[in-house]
């Protein structure tokens, strides 16, 4: 099924792609036994080795890989990497990702789209500059009823996608997120801080994916020499959210724009920031073009109250709903405040947009679609 005109320039529904793994990425990272004997020297140097040998050879417009590109935050980066002048490959299986998202790409010649599983082998034959790893479920709707999938795309797929930045010699981001902190003791949370998290709680197949994903990162970047960057994603809301997805903005916008009671979960006075979409995504393409391999944590560090923030959203749709309160959920972290004194210093980033602003493009979005 193909939509446009096929080919590998323009935007292609490729049903066949699970099918084309005769050479496959994602179970090279064994070297021969041979080779491992020969060379005495160390696994970095052997790694560095291997990987020149096996670099493609690159073209003159950026080829980038996105999985998870019919995502909500995936979309918005292809939007941004082909204003960039990237040629774009997404890959989606579309569980939670849809194609209304990358519709208005349609015809666009530097981009494809591919629907496919990422845990599945990856087959791309052509250069690969940067590979964006973005595809998992991503709110607790979605990773509560999908545990094992939420695993499986946190392990195998950053297995497979690590596997083709490794065979085509390109640079990998993996999109991690403020959940690896579970419900943090330490506040503002830094990149150095390890982390609350309960692994067999109804969040721990999400926390420990994301988790797991970035040491299988690292592993990559210290053994086999992969560029590697590892983006910790905090709160982030705006156009392309699903209305169902269970997030605070979507849930609390759309029970405004319809008048009915908000949700709020405990007192309220738990703590959220919020950092618009458009801010999120320079911030990642700022740290994937930089040299930094290790975390760093991307959000606005703008703190609220849950309760102060659906104040906000009753004004901001001049709605007639008001606020109701449930049972705080298992393990919901009663803080979360990004410190982004690393992105500030390595890559001159910080939000600019203003919640208020970025709620204007949000709840025009959301608005034909209740």
């Amino acid at each position: 099924m193909a939509w446009g005109r096929g080919g590998a320039d323009v935007w292609t529904w490729d049903r066949t792609a699970s099918f084309k793994a005769a050479g496959a990425h994602g179970s090279s990272e064994f070297a021969p036994r041979t080779l491992r004997s020969t060379f005495a020297a160390p696994a970095r140097k052997l790694a560095a080795l291997m990987a020149t040998k096996m670099r493609a050879p690159k073209s003159a417009t950026p080829i980038s890989v996105v999985t998870g590109g019919a995502g909500f935050l995936g979309s918005h980066l292809v939007d941004l990497l082909l204003a960039r002048g990237h040629r774009v490959i997404a890959l989606d299986n579309l569980v939670t990702g849809s194609t209304d998202n990358i519709a208005h790409l349609a015809g666009n010649r530097r981009f494809r789209f591919i629907h496919q599983d990422v845990t599945e082998f990856i087959f791309l034959d052509e250069p690969v500059d940067f590979v964006w790893h973005f595809a998992s479920p991503a709110s607790p709707i979605d990773y509560l009823q999908l545990p094992i999938q939420t695993l499986k795309v946190g392990s195998l797929g950053t297995h497979k996608a690590l596997g083709l930045a490794k065979a085509k010699g390109a640079r990998f981001l993996i999109a991690s997120t403020s959940e690896i902190y579970g419900d943090p003791l330490v506040h503002p949370q830094r990149e150095d801080y390890w982390g609350n998290v309960n692994t067999i709680g109804p969040r721990g197949c999400y926390d420990e994916a994301k988790r797991f994903a970035e040491a299988m990162t690292m592993a990559y970047h210290t053994y086999h020499g992969v560029e590697t960057r590892i983006v910790r994603i905090f709160n982030t809301y705006g156009p392309r959210m699903r209305l169902n997805d269970g997030r605070v903005v979507p849930a609390f916008v759309s029970q405004a724009l319809t008048n009915k009671p908000l949700t709020v979960f405990g007192d309220g006075s738990q703590t959220r920031s919020f950092c618009y979409c458009s801010d999120l995504i320079e911030g990642i393409y700022r740290l994937m073009m930089s040299g930094h391999s290790l975390p760093v944590n991307i959000g606005n560090p703008t703190e609220m109250t849950v309760l102060e923030f659906a104040e906000h959203i009753i004004r901001a749709t001049k709605s007639r709903s008001r606020v109701v309160f449930k049972p705080l959920p298992q393990d919901d972290p009663k803080q979360r405040k990004p410190d982004i004194t690393k992105a500030r210093a390595l890559l001159k980033w910080e939000p600019r947009v203003p919640l208020a602003a970025g709620l204007v493009d949000t709840i025009a979005y959301f608005k034909p679609r209740v």
